[in-house]
């Protein structure tokens, strides 16, 4: 049976389920009781593995395979989006040391305007992007942004004064603003929330490679000398290019959902529902719940979350904006100052892997969250009170770094803890706006009249990495006393005993859900 026949008996057997009487339906919770779920409640995924005629649970063994052939498949699509996605909103700091700037004849806080505007386009974005992700495929719609936005990059290339920049960037944050959110939506589809942990890192760490690719393209684009064609606009050309067979080859491979995945059988399909139900976070549910978006304003883990990221962001938006224009102001010629950018790469990727790996075998997410702000506070105190020493300034550039690493921690956290789809896809938006909150907030702290030391962003910089490690703890505060006024659960290994099928995959929020517990 084809996927296009199998949906079609789902749709027959939902249509059945509404019609059918449902009042001796087991109870869902352990010892616990609940209306049954209407049909609409249930997950897409619920009707997939109940059409199956494979009812045998996976072998830990049969499961390690199945991992192995997932992450070759779905993660290196999703590392080459999220690289390239980096690369081409960087490109901009990149092109400032490479002649940009006095060729567009920018004027005082023209360009830190230009930097802004890109993610005041894209936290603007992020609000069509919560409704669009529960109606449409998330696979299919981050391919169509990933192409649009290569587009938008090697336009960029066209501009020839402060306006024309302007539009580009602004374009580019608008398709952007589906990378964070979508990423998020795919990668918890296919793993257990421990089993997530290092492969979100694994695709995060694009961020450190697309660090250390621009580096190296930014040397090299340099080199190029044409008297009508500088070399920054090469560079757009070239980077927005590869970008369009990244997203080309992400909207034909990429599956939306498990249940759409040509390169599982059938069998290997329901074997992995059945592996990540424990989850209680569902698949695709496209039944918007007005109850659901409402509870999202009420949600203290939110809000604190939001809170986190802007702390965080705020941080990153000076690094990854401003770190080359630093480096350059040490003295150094703008293409050894690339060259020099590129350690900050390697730090973000060892970091970013290592706080991946480490939250998959220990957990204690906010614990990794703090450690990493500890090394961002050094590098801002030496951004910041050690301005004689050119050493001392550049180590607390790369120091800095390691905050990128608490940001995937986030953005797993949220996928983890976050259930109900119309609220998953409201919040994940929401901290990716969050995420540019705090990138408008950072560049904004690097004003003309502070040139060339920027003292007030370094100082920034040392403030908000402290704030977000305190914020962190309160949010572990907050997570133990949730799971206390839940009550007892049973061990992780045995989260689903006593629980019906139908209760695994029903549309409810993490409050609703009186068997949901919250990692931390």
């Amino acid at each position: 049976m084809d996927s296009r026949q199998k949906a079609e008996v789902i749709d027959e057997t939902r249509g059945d389920a509404s019609s059918r009487d449902t009042s001796s339906s087991p109870a869902h919770g352990i010892g616990e009781k609940h209306h049954p779920p209407n049909h609409d409640d249930l997950d897409q995924a619920y009707w997939y593995v109940r059409e199956s005629n494979n009812a045998v649970e996976a072998t830990p063994q049969e499961l390690a395979a199945l991992r192995r052939k997932v992450d070759w498949w779905i993660v290196p699509i999703m590392f080459c989006c999220y690289t390239m996605q980096f690369i081409d909103k960087i490109s901009l700091n990149y092109a400032a040391v490479m002649g940009l700037n006095k060729e567009l004849k920018l004027k005082a806080n023209e360009f830190t305007n230009a930097a802004t505007w890109f993610f005041i386009a894209y936290l603007i974005a992020e609000v069509p992007n919560a409704i669009i992700l529960q109606r449409v495929p998330v696979a299919k719609w981050l391919g169509v942004n990933v192409v649009l936005w290569g587009i938008a990059t090697a336009c960029t290339a066209a501009a020839h004064n402060y306006a024309t920049l302007l539009t580009a960037r602004i374009f580019l944050g608008i398709f952007e603003a589906a990378i964070a959110p979508s990423l998020i939506l795919i990668s918890s589809q296919w793993y257990t929330k421990s089993e997530a942990a290092p492969r979100f890192s694994i695709w995060y760490a694009g961020l450190g490679l697309g660090q250390i690719i621009g580096g190296i393209v930014s040397y090299a684009f340099q080199q190029v000398k044409h008297p009508s064609f500088s070399g920054w606009k090469i560079m757009f050309i070239v980077l927005g290019l590869v970008t369009v067979i990244i997203g080309i080859v992400t909207f034909f491979l990429l599956p939306d959902t498990p249940m759409q995945a040509r390169f599982l059988s059938e069998s290997e399909k329901v074997k992995l529902l059945k592996h990540v139900a424990v989850n209680q976070t569902g698949i695709r549910n496209k039944h918007y719940k007005l109850s659901q978006a409402l509870e999202v304003l009420r949600d203290v883990q939110l809000w604190l979350m939001v809170l986190l990221t802007i702390l965080i962001s705020i941080s990153s938006g000076v690094i990854t904006t401003y770190s080359a224009t630093l480096i350059r102001n040490f003295g150094y010629k703008p293409p050894k100052a690339a060259l020099l950018n590129m350690p900050s790469g390697i730090i973000s990727i060892a970091s970013t892997l290592i706080v991946g790996y480490g939250v998959r075998h220990t957990s204690h997410r906010w614990a990794w969250i703090a450690g990493c702000c500890v090394p961002g506070i050094l590098g801002g105190g030496l951004m910041s009170f050690d301005q004689g020493n050119k050493a001392g300034q550049l180590a607390g550039i790369y120091l800095v770094n390691t905050i990128t690493a608490t940001l995937i921690v986030i953005y797993q956290w949220t996928g983890a803890n976050i259930a109900g789809q119309t609220k998953r896809v409201i919040s994940v938006a929401l901290i990716s706006g969050s995420f540019s909150v705090g990138n408008i907030i950072g560049p904004q702290t690097f004003q003309a009249k502070d040139a060339p030391q920027y003292t007030p962003a370094k100082i920034t910089v040392l403030a908000t990495q402290a704030a977000a490690a305190l914020i962190s703890f309160v949010l572990f505060l907050y997570y133990v006393w949730a799971n206390k006024r839940k009550g007892v659960r049973p061990a992780e290994g045995s989260a689903v005993a006593g629980q019906n099928e139908e209760h695994l995959w029903e549309d409810q929020t993490d409050k609703q859900n009186p068997t949901f517990r919250y990692v931390y």
